[in-house]
């Protein structure tokens, strides 16, 4: 898909499903969403492990991003299940927070395709150099994405951890499991983010440059990523 139709996937339509299980789910159909939300904690578990390895595999740079959001989207499924305000509150905060962090990522990826013409990690290197503008934007949406303390999706996941921990509804050793698997998503976060930047943007300079539009972000770039 083009980069726009991947933005639009990843900061509308995954959120769609988040939006009808707490729209329809949890206030249609409460004592069925109190029933079935065990299984929803389980799938939203394995949704954050099995997502976050997949994506430290992929050379692609679309599919590492987009592995990262399905990632994510774990912690909004752990929240909602937890059948609390506190979790709900940070499920919420959650989809708003990495809805825009995901599309802009989407976007910035799409600005780099059009000046290197490279999709593959391990054909770029470099691109640092000739466009520092948007380096510091992609850097600073990574470090959003991946939870840095200070930003919006540290505050979601620490509220969706405080959910889960006071919710009534899980016994103890389930809680604990729950948490070092979202944990483990935690750490796995920071290594494939940091390893697609350092690939996009450290090292010696790989791509042709003659055959390429390498020049940094003008002003249509910045404004669209600040806003």
């Amino acid at each position: 898909a083009h980069y726009s139709t991947c933005m639009l996937l990843a900061g509308i339509l995954l959120k769609m499903g988040a939006y009808g299980l707490i729209r329809i789910n949890m206030e249609l159909l409460p004592h069925a969403h109190s029933i079935f939300s065990p299984w929803l904690m389980i799938v939203g578990t394995i949704q954050i492990i099995y997502a976050a390895s997949t994506s430290l595999g992929q050379r692609n740079l679309k599919k590492r991003i987009a592995y990262s959001s399905v990632s994510h989207m774990g912690f909004i499924l752990i929240g909602i299940a937890s059948i609390t305000d506190t979790g709900l509150n940070g499920a919420i905060l959650q989809i708003i927070s990495h809805g825009f962090i995901g599309a802009a990522l989407f976007f910035l990826a799409g600005t780099s395709y059009d000046r290197i013409r490279l999709v593959y990690l391990d054909e770029m290197g470099g691109v640092a150099i000739p466009m520092p503008k948007i380096f510091t934007m992609f850097s600073s949406f990574s470090m959003a994405s991946l939870a840095l303390p200070g930003m919006s999706g540290f505050v979601a996941e620490v509220i969706v951890f405080l959910g889960i921990i006071t919710s009534q509804k899980y016994l103890l050793m389930p809680k604990i499991a729950i948490t070092f698997v979202m944990a483990i998503g935690i750490i796995l976060t920071p290594i494939y983010l940091l390893s697609m930047s350092r690939q996009m943007f450290y090292g010696y300079k790989l791509f042709n440059t003659a055959n390429s539009y390498v020049f940094d972000s003008g002003p249509r770039e910045l404004f669209v990523s600040i806003s």
